[in-house]
């Protein structure tokens, strides 16, 4: 096979197939002939073209009839491809081949590769220096070694095939072609190494050190910069690069989101052309924006959000209506202003959403529209698309309607002033609130109305505990608290919900194409995993191989006062799926809706403004149309993802440089993961992860039980489980990888009793237990709140290799000798010198 380790092939087909003016030909002036007119995709290609080539699906379509590999030249006489035509289906042959549908072979012959065996997928590159393949197909991952790493670098697409198994049994592949580079800029910090300078990823997949070119900026040993890709890796040469950017030095304040910003590939500066339009736009809603609107400034519509939030996407109100209410939820009508096909209508759909990063906000438009045009802020007119609704008493939305609407926003409040004028009657807050209370007072009868529909309606309801970083000057973390969240937060979700499921149930009336937020149930392995884990304890969860919400929330109910709860509830969210965006209505397991989109956040998600897009066409009779809805969601479940990655590197960092001035001192804390490397453990109080290294758990070997989510000693019988009560020493904290280390003190207190076989595990209660920290809140400064049962819990990777389900054992760490323990030592101090 022929190997693309250079994209000097990869020419962008929309450059070369040219519309009608620049593809007129004499030849085919008596029209197409009767073998391309067979193409299936005939009329479609028409469209675009005069005279068009044959589609891609048909070349495929030939070479799978024919049933062998055809040269160039046989390809083009079996499509009666016509002199001056040769070019520029060359140039559509190869862009098939960029993309992966066509391979060349050592003959120079095209062939299918799911014909040749042949496997499309992206590179996942491990810190170790091998890799595994993400196959397009959702098939089983292929491991990658670190001769056939050597080449590429993580998130390239490859095609590989299947050349054996690995020591482990999995399947193994060898690169056959290299598709797409995915990084073309690469972070990283500056490394002297006898004279020449190298800079080392800040992301750990990528497993090479970049040699940097003469000719860039001129950076100092230790500085963070950013560098140019001019020579990918190949087989026998490691990436070389060029210094574009020097960032400036590690611990500088802010640096760590810089690293993220570029390490995720986060867009993070608007288009020349995104701020001409912005320039453009008005500072507020002129007479003319009213044309079509229906007139609800007299209402006394609210925004209700957190302390710090500056982005007001949403306004409620309420009112009795019978027996009955209605409910107004009017969102930010940012559909009015950012036009399809515009610029910043491509800059929000690369963005995908805000991402909030402690102190910083990136957000998915610019400042103009998220802090002012479009956000809700009080005493201004905006523009807004209203969800009216009418909600019996027993939380059934009877009707409801959708416009377009000019609204005035009476008051920006606070979820802790709501409360407070609320439930706890505060003098200073009911006189803040003044004569909103008769209509806050309304929202929080309909409140109880709809909680007791939810939970008629069995949807998950899981504890969590949120955490806030409070900063000092320097914009370090000075303390880290648990974030109270008070029944103004559920309020305004609940009202959230209800306008999501209508616009969801409006656009399937319709039958308008649109993005769902789809949240799946378990897995059949993962089911199978969850009631291997319950059985243990003599407990299950009802609904036979497809359990609904509601079985999940009857077993919630049924343990939420035993001491194990905790540990119960966390294996439990864990057997869930995350949820994505997609046009295919899957339902919402967690909410236990049959259908739910996103509608109420335009500002900060690109599904939320697609879903007013189409829901406007819906209102008009039309139909929006903005593209390959799969592959949109597929993208926006992905930008979604890289935030979430983005955030939690920056706060992982934070967490790394409060701590290092701790190393030495005792906590307790509560197991939060058990992988089969080690423990997680989160402490209490600070709500800061860690990891106790399995070799640290005492002087045996240790079994990992995936289904128990247990680490078992071989000849104590010592037993580590999820949610154990254990007290740790501080002992390492990484600040290049992130990482804290623990070693363990004692352990371990177990707030779990097991029924049956398992009786002898019997253990003294200690019910404390410590959550992971996770970020929760509507403002500027923080994501706003999903809810709890479509999370999915944070990734460990980079702890260790990729975790198996199988048993594994560890030497214990009393069998190494002194001088090997030292020479380890070393090291690894030699190693942290090295990288700093």
């Amino acid at each position: 096979m022929t190997r693309n380790t250079k994209k000097t092939n990869a020419v962008p087909e929309a450059a070369v197939e040219a519309p009608k003016a620049g593809r007129r030909r004499s030849s085919r002036a008596k029209g197409p002939s009767a073998i391309r007119r067979a193409d299936p995709f005939f009329e479609r290609e028409s469209l675009k073209y005069e005279l068009p080539l044959p589609s891609r699906e048909y070349i495929e379509q030939i070479l799978v009839d024919q049933g062998v590999p055809m040269s160039f030249d046989d390809l083009a006489r079996a499509l009666d491809i016509t002199a001056d035509e040769l070019e520029h289906f060359d140039r559509r042959l190869r862009a098939m081949q960029r993309d992966g549908q066509l391979v060349r072979n050592r003959r120079d012959a095209y062939l299918i590769p799911d014909k040749a065996d042949l496997i499309r997928g992206k590179v996942e590159g491990h810190p170790d220096g091998f890799g595994f393949l993400r196959r397009d197909d959702g098939g089983p991952d292929i491991f990658l070694g670190p001769k056939d790493m050597r080449e590429v670098l993580h998130g390239d697409r490859v095609i590989v095939r299947i050349a054996g198994q690995d020591r482990r049994g999995r399947p193994e592949g060898k690169i056959v072609e290299i598709l797409e580079r995915a990084n073309a800029r690469v972070v990283g910090r500056v490394l002297n190494e006898h004279g020449v300078l190298l800079v080392v990823p800040e992301n750990k997949r990528l497993a090479q050190d970049i040699l940097v070119a003469p000719g860039g900026k001129k950076p100092t040993p230790g500085q963070v910069v950013t560098v140019e890709l001019i020579e990918q890796p190949t087989k026998f040469a490691q990436p070389i690069g060029r210094v574009v950017e020097v960032l400036g030095n590690y611990a500088d304040p802010g640096m760590e989101i810089e690293i993220a910003l570029r390490k995720h590939d986060l867009p993070y500066e608007f288009s020349s052309e995104t701020k001409a339009e912005t320039r453009k736009l008005p500072l507020k809603v002129r007479k003319k924006d009213w044309v079509g609107r229906e007139d609800i400034t007299g209402l006394p519509l609210v925004t209700i959000d957190g302390e710090t939030a500056r982005d007001f996407d949403d306004a409620v109100y309420c009112e009795r209506q019978g027996r009955g209410f209605r409910l107004i939820v009017a969102i930010a009508d940012v559909s009015a202003y950012v036009e399809t096909g515009s610029a910043l209508d491509k800059d929000a759909y690369d963005r995908g959403n805000s991402v909030y990063f402690p102190r910083r906000v990136i957000p998915m438009l610019p400042e103009k529209l998220s802090n002012g045009l479009c956000s809700l802020n009080p005493q201004v007119e905006r523009l807004c698309m209203v969800a009216d609704m009418s909600i019996s008493m027993t939380g059934v939305v009877k009707a409801y309607r959708f416009y377009p609407a000019v609204m005035f926003s009476h008051a920006r409040l606070t979820y802790t002033k709501v409360a407070a004028a609320l439930y706890e009657q505060d003098a200073a807050a009911l006189e803040e609130v003044g004569g909103l209370l008769p209509q806050l007072q309304n929202l929080d009868k309909l409140f109880r109305v709809l909680l007791k529909a939810r939970a008629k309606r069995g949807a998950i309801d899981f504890e969590t505990t949120e955490t806030r970083m409070i900063f000092d000057e320097g914009g370090k973390i000075e303390r880290i608290v648990p974030e109270v969240r008070n029944d103004a937060h559920r309020l305004i979700e609940e009202c959230m919900l209800a306008a999501n499921v209508c616009a969801s149930d409006f656009l399937q009336e319709r039958n308008q194409a649109a993005l769902y937020r789809v949240h799946e149930g378990p897995t059949p392995e993962k089911l199978e995993k969850l009631r291997g884990f319950l059985s243990e304890f003599g407990m299950g969860i009802g609904g036979g191989d497809e359990p609904r919400a509601k079985d999940y929330a009857a077993l919630l109910d049924k343990v939420k006062e035993r001491p194990d709860a905790q540990l119960l509830q966390t294996v439990m969210l864990r057997s869930l799926r995350q949820a994505v965006y997609s046009p295919d209505n899957l339902g919402h397991f967690g909410l236990a809706y049959d259908a739910y989109t996103h509608f109420t956040s335009p500002i900060r998600r690109y599904p939320d403004l697609l879903v007013h897009r189409a829901i406007k066409a819906a209102l008009k009779s039309d139909s929006y149309q903005p593209g390959d809805w799969d592959e949109i969601g597929a993208h926006c479940s992905s930008t979604e993802r890289r935030a979430d990655e983005a955030t939690r590197d920056v706060v992982s960092w934070l967490k790394c440089y409060y701590m290092q001035d701790r190393v030495g001192e005792e906590f307790s804390g509560s197991v939060s993961a058990v992988v089969p490397f080690g423990l997680f453990v989160a402490l209490d109080d600070i709500f800061i992860e860690g990891l106790v290294h399995i070799s640290d758990l005492g002087s045996d070997y240790f079994h990992f039980d995936e289904t128990r989510h247990e680490l078992a000693g071989e000849r104590t019988n010592a037993r580590f489980r999820l949610s154990d009560r254990v007290r740790v020493q501080l002992v390492r904290v990484d600040l290049e990888t992130n990482k804290i280390d623990f070693r363990l003190i004692e352990g371990v207190s177990r707030p779990t009793e097991r029924s049956g076989k398992t009786a002898r595990d019997h253990a003294p209660v200690d019910a404390g237990s410590a959550a992971p920290t996770r970020r929760k809140g509507r403002s500027a400064s923080e994501p706003a709140p999903r809810p709890a049962a479509e999370r999915a819990p944070a990734s460990r990777a980079g702890r260790g290799s990729k975790p198996k389900a199988a048993v594994r054992t560890e030497a214990p760490a009393a069998r190494k000798s002194k001088p090997k323990a030292a020479a380890a030592a070393a090291t690894s101090k030699k190693k942290g010198k090295r990288r700093g």
